[in-house]
């Protein structure tokens, strides 16, 4: 079967996030969810259960974990028992629910730097202390700074993203390695919804609890099909967490509704995604790559290679501009500004799109940057 991700879709007036914020005559490529329609399979199903027309409270279906503990095993040889899933609303809820039940009052969280920001953000709502470890680029891929974590061992909880974001790096199985011997016994948190979006052949992702029971005991590791089958106000994501003390501590409010539960979209669009959606996946990965080959020919020199996700980190230092994303938004790009991130010299961008829609934003960014040419002293 072909599937068609040229296929224009019109977002105006379905209450999206992306394309209401700034209004018409703005290409949105910032908040990261795709303009792809959700593969066929899930759409189907989602049909056939308003069709049934009763949509009542509705427990995890078991046939979804065990389609998670089947998935998990063949993609990443990771065994996990089906009660070693907790079900979320999302990964941004689990992200902030492990901080607050996890991590103590006055303990420290280590988080990356630049992220995505819900993980600095889970500890300062916690509130708890944290630090930040930086990213730096080594041949061409963001890597964590191991001898800033030589230096840092003595925190409580490291907040992991894998693969990364913004940077688009799917960290090596000895990356992983040497940051499970790096952080010692801290709880490690890791935000892995981007693990489906792999954009290199033959760069699998690893999930660090994968590496052995010694770090699978201390970690919680945050998954969805959200991003990566594009349903993600459905609202369906999990937790592995393999450890029963620590999945105990983290989902006794799960179990007493005081954390919501993933809804009933959401589990039949998961389970739809997983038996029913690898075709589309991989589909979608193939048009990925051809607009992840067109933004770093167009920003060569000013982006790591985008490993994985369909996000781009650029690096706006040497285009002299004093405010990287108010420049473009002015001339119809609204891209993420990079401060939000971590590093205001940067902005990222979703390519997530139809490629003519790419091509336009593209057009008006180098627009943008030959009139700023134009109107510098230098120029």
């Amino acid at each position: 079967m072909k599937f068609d991700f040229d296929a224009p879709v019109d977002r105006a007036g379905s209450w999206s996030t992306r394309w209401s914020r700034y209004g018409a005559g703005v290409i949105p490529l910032w908040v990261a969810d795709s303009d792809f329609r959700a593969p066929p399979a899930v759409l189907r199903a989602l049909a056939e259960r308003l069709e049934h027309g009763v949509l009542g409270y509705t427990a995890p279906p078991d046939e979804l974990r065990q389609a998670i503990v089947e998935r998990l095993a063949r993609l990443y040889r990771w065994q996990v028992e089906p009660a070693a899933i907790v079900f979320l609303p999302g990964v941004i809820a689990g992200l902030h629910h492990a901080a607050r039940v996890l991590v103590a009052p006055g303990e420290k969280v280590l988080v990356p730097k630049p992220v995505y920001h819900h993980l600095k953000r889970a500890a300062e709502l916690a509130p708890r202390p944290y630090g930040e470890a930086p990213l730096v680029l080594s041949e061409g891929r963001w890597v964590l700074d191991e001898d800033f974590l030589k230096a840092n061992s003595t925190a409580k909880a490291f907040y992991l993203c894998n693969p990364q974001n913004p940077g688009g790096t799917i960290f090596r199985r000895a990356e992983l390695e040497r940051l499970a011997g790096l952080t010692g016994d801290m709880l490690i948190v890791s935000d892995e919804i981007h693990c489906d979006i792999l954009l290199d052949p033959g760069k699998p992702h690893v999930p660090i609890a994968s590496l052995g029971p010694e770090v699978a005991k201390r970690t919680v590791t945050l998954m969805s099909p959200n991003k990566a089958f594009n349903f993600p106000a459905a609202g369906c994501a999990f937790a592995v967490i393999e450890n029963p003390q620590l999945r105990k501590a983290f989902a006794a409010d799960v179990e007493l509704h005081v954390m919501p539960s993933s809804s009933l979209f959401g589990y039949i669009a998961a389970l739809a995604a997983y038996r029913e959606g690898d075709a589309w996946l991989a589909a979608q990965l193939e048009y990925l790559r051809g607009n992840r080959d067109l933004v770093e020919g167009f920003f060569k020199g000013a982006l790591a290679h985008i490993e994985a996700t369909y996000l781009a980190w650029i690096d706006c230092s040497a285009m002299g501009l004093a405010d990287a994303h108010a420049h473009f938004l002015k001339h119809g790009v609204a891209l993420s500004p990079g401060a939000q991130f971590g590093d205001a010299r940067f902005v990222r961008l979703n390519f997530g799109t139809q490629r003519k829609v790419l091509m336009e934003a593209l057009a008006r960014i180098s627009a943008s940057l030959k009139i700023s040419s134009m109107q510098s002293p230098t120029g």
